[in-house]
């Protein structure tokens, strides 16, 4: 019986064919893997920007409008003031705690977005009330090796205490290139907004823009800014105020 086995020819081919098969599984691996990393390093840079846009969103959702012993202003814009810098109305009974907030005042910001909002919250190391006066800015970030600035929150806790309180600072994120308010007034977006200098009441909406810096080493193209418009429901916190008010008034 004649037997007849591969030859030559035939074992070069399969052996070519076999090469081509497993470099192409071998590329596509590793490209899964490249992809894999950049993802999960997106994913973890993303982390600290959802978490300060979440924060950005809660205070501002929960501003409180100008009026009212604990009710501050709404500020932004060139000369704004900083923390703590003014108060809101002083009328009737309200005069003194709103000069108590006044007193107390640390005037350290002189930029930024500032006003009052309900997010505080009473705990065994937190041993004051929900109205507290926030303020966020860029500032330069003490890591050398940034290319960018740091967004900071500023708080004032206690806006009723006998002594001047320190702000406490909290860096939200880092390597940020700009960060810019409009503020919607039914009509138009306007960049600046001032309840102590002709506006009486907070905007009905605020746009975030947040542009992040880029690596210079990486040469990538300009990024596009992360945008967030949040609504603030003004009328009801408004008609709510006044209710207070009339009510407080018809029973003195």
């Amino acid at each position: 019986m004649k037997t007849r086995a591969f030859t030559l020819i035939e074992i070069l081919l399969a052996t070519a064919i076999f090469a081509i098969v497993l470099l192409s599984i071998t590329t596509v691996f590793f490209a899964a893997l490249r992809l894999r990393e950049r993802t999960i390093a997106a994913v973890d840079g993303g982390l600290p920007l959802n978490r300060a846009l979440g924060i950005l969103r809660r205070d501002l959702q929960n501003a409180m409008p100008p009026g009212g012993p604990l009710a501050g202003s709404f500020r932004y814009g060139q000369g704004a003031g900083g923390l703590g810098s003014s108060s809101g109305g002083t009328a009737g009974s309200s005069a003194s705690a709103a000069q108590t907030v006044a007193a107390n005042s640390t005037s350290l910001l002189q930029n930024g977005l500032d006003f009052y909002t309900t997010t505080g919250h009473l705990g065994p190391d937190a041993p004051w009330g929900e109205i507290q006066e926030v303020n966020y800015d860029l500032k330069t970030s003490s890591d050398p090796n940034a290319y960018g600035k740091d967004l900071v929150r500023t708080v004032n806790h206690d806006l009723l205490a006998v002594a001047a309180q320190t702000p406490e600072t909290q860096r939200l994120v880092g390597n940020v290139q700009s960060l810019d308010f409009s503020f919607w007034d039914g009509m138009q977006w306007r960049d600046t907004w001032d309840t102590t200098a002709g506006d009486t009441n907070l905007p009905l909406a605020v746009k975030v823009s947040l542009q992040m810096a880029v690596d210079p080493s990486m040469n990538a193209g300009r990024q596009e800014p992360v945008q967030m418009v949040v609504l603030l429901d003004t009328q009801v916190i408004s008609t709510n105020a006044a209710s207070t008010n009339s009510t407080t008034e018809g029973m003195e």
